[in-house]
């Protein structure tokens, strides 16, 4: 296995973070709707994290986008909170630390960004993430935040930065 490498995300980018968020999802047996399996976004993600208050990360192994993560603003009256958006890894980047580098990388640039709270939303059944975003310091929310759209993810944590 080659090393593996993290960077922003490029234009070129845009179709292979699309076909990993989705794949993993499919895996999952997640639903289409109400995750970010149906995003508008995914077809325009370099686009969309030029904006002021984002920033999206690519996992690269061998010349080839394998996961990524970003913060952008939660759709909220409180601009202070993030929300750590479009975590996935493919098979061949899980178990290898990647995810606690990329969620350190995030998290200290939502602190550079001037967030004070970090949001998110997971699958139930996503109990290896949540081990992750706990070791982190994320705690359950009994309620959504937001209006991410992805109605279908029951699970909601948040982090203080």
């Amino acid at each position: 296995m080659g090393e593996i490498s993290i960077r922003e995300i490029v234009l070129e980018d845009n179709q292979m973070v699309k076909k990993v968020v989705q794949k993993v999802l499919m895996d999952l047996g997640a639903p289409k709707i109400g995750t970010a399996y149906s995003d508008k976004t995914l077809d325009c993600m370099y686009e969309s994290y030029q904006k002021e208050g984002r920033v999206y990360y690519v996992v690269v192994l061998d010349g080839v986008v394998v996961g990524g993560a970003g913060i952008g603003p939660l759709d909220t009256e409180n601009p202070s909170i993030c929300e750590l958006q479009k975590m996935y890894f493919l098979e061949q980047a899980r178990g290898k630390g990647v995810g606690s580098r990329l969620l350190r990388l995030c998290l200290q640039a939502a602190k550079n960004m001037g967030y004070t709270q970090c949001y998110l939303e997971t699958m139930p059944y996503m109990e290896a993430a949540q081990a992750v975003y706990k070791k982190y310091g994320f705690y359950y929310l009994d309620a959504p935040m937001g209006c991410t759209g992805h109605n279908a993810c029951p699970v909601w944590m948040m982090k203080d930065l």
